[in-house]
């Protein structure tokens, strides 16, 4: 579990990095917020199993999922209206 959770949350970073680093092609841009929205998902998953097998207690998930929840909202966001972004 850890190991998925660890990988999970670095390709968040990972994906949004080279989004970035690929924002004069809006097409490869949004495909890898798409994949950072993924991953953060998924790492929002594994934070429930943690919570579930008392890896976590629930202020430590609120306080993650919280997180990923406003890490998602920004992706999504960006993910709507990805000109706003990309370099034209």
């Amino acid at each position: 579990m850890v190991d998925q959770m660890r990988r999970s949350s670095r390709s968040v970073c990972a994906n949004i990095g080279e989004a970035w680093r690929k924002r004069r092609y809006k097409a490869h841009f949004v495909s890898k917020l798409s994949d950072a929205e993924s991953e953060a998902s998924e790492t929002r998953v594994w934070l429930e199993f943690a919570l579930h097998c008392g890896y976590l207690n629930k202020v430590q998930f609120d306080e993650l999922d919280d997180t990923y929840d406003k890490v998602i909202a920004q992706l999504v966001r960006m993910l709507s209206a990805p000109e706003q972004w990309t370099i034209r």
